[in-house]
This record gives structure tokens, sequence and C-alpha cells, in this order.
């Protein structure tokens, strides 16, 4: 996932998506490089418009965060208790959706 969180921070910045980028961006971090991970993530991004990606990934997200709790509901009526459970997990999830969505503008 860091290797993704690095291609978009360069993309945020304005700067080239290229190995030697993403390898500097990862080193300053802390994070030990595998190369090949490099090579295959800049490969798989090149002609993709990281924009459009991004506006879609916006849309989708809430439509799938809505069917794990859509196919809980049944459950729920069986277990009051498990229904506590399920709420404070999709309570951490939102929010953990709402600090990605920081990390787009």
């Amino acid at each position: 996932m860091e290797y993704i969180y690095a291609a978009l921070l360069l993309h945020n910045a304005g700067k080239a998506i290229t190995e030697d980028a993403i390898t500097a961006v990862l080193q300053a971090a802390g994070i030990e490089v595998n190369d090949a991970r490099v090579k295959a993530l800049v490969a798989a991004l090149e002609g993709v418009d990281i924009e459009e990606a991004i506006a879609k990934a916006a849309f989708a997200a809430p439509a799938a965060a809505a069917a794990p709790a859509a196919a809980a509901a049944p459950a729920a009526e069986e277990a009051p208790a498990e229904e506590e459970k399920e709420e404070e997990e999709d309570h951490a999830e939102e929010d953990g959706m709402a600090g990605l969505g920081a990390l787009f503008g």
C-alpha cells in the first residue's frame, strides 16, 4: 500500500511518477524498497489518468461500504450483541476512509 501512497504523494505534488522518485519517497519514509514492486507500479500506472481513477474510487467507496452493512442487517436481528460490534467496526472503517479522503485534496 505504501507504494501506491508514494505514487499519490508524487502526483499530488505535481512530480513525475518514476522509479527513482518512488524509491526516494519510500526511503525517506524509512521503508525497505523492493525494486520489482516499484517497477511494476510504474509500469501499471503508465497511461493511467490518476485524477480520473481517484474520482471513480471516491464515487465507488460509499457504495462499497454500504454493501457489507446491508448484508449484516439480517445477522444483526438474530444477535443484538453482534450488532454493537459490527457498528463499532463500521465506524472504524468510515473513520479510516475519512482519513484517506484527506490525501486526495
